[in-house]
């Protein structure tokens, strides 16, 4: 339960929450990306409530990186690519390197076109999340939840 609480985050502003585990970091992303709605209160972006929002248009705007990112059986570039069409391998490799994914991607023997495997088990920990860093960065979102 969240009580109280009232952040304010201007547009370019880069904020950590931080806290011991079950405080509600997870809670706050869940109510910014919409997963449920507050008992009390609202969740405001750009001063406008984010239940007067579609929330497939809201969703799109916002990119977030999980601790445990989900990767498919797919080439990197693919991976990358993921739920944006037409996306060229410029702007692939821009938010890889955005990403800190590119130079160890290009050491690959197949660099974009490696298969990272069922959930990407052919990569690190670190590398699964650099990958998936880059798909939300790809997709150019409003906000960025990591």
């Amino acid at each position: 339960i969240l009580n109280g609480l009232n952040v304010e985050i201007k547009r370019g502003q880069t904020e950590a929450l931080v806290g011991s585990s079950g405080c509600g970091k997870s809670t706050v992303i869940q109510l910014i990306q919409r997963f449920y709605d507050p008992l009390e209160g609202a969740v405001m972006i750009d001063g406008t409530d984010i239940r007067q929002l579609n929330i497939k248009w809201l969703r799109q705007h916002i990119g977030v990186v999980s601790q445990e990112p989900v990767l498919f059986a797919l080439t990197i570039a693919e991976n990358i690519r993921y739920g944006r069409e037409g996306v060229s391998q410029a702007e692939i490799e821009t938010a890889a390197k955005e990403a800190n994914a590119h130079d160890f991607i290009s050491k690959l023997p197949l660099k974009y076109e490696t298969l990272v495997g069922e959930r990407g088990a052919q990569l690190s920990g670190g590398q699964k999340q650099r990958i998936a860093f880059a798909r939300a960065l790809v997709r150019d979102p409003k906000i960025l939840l990591l």
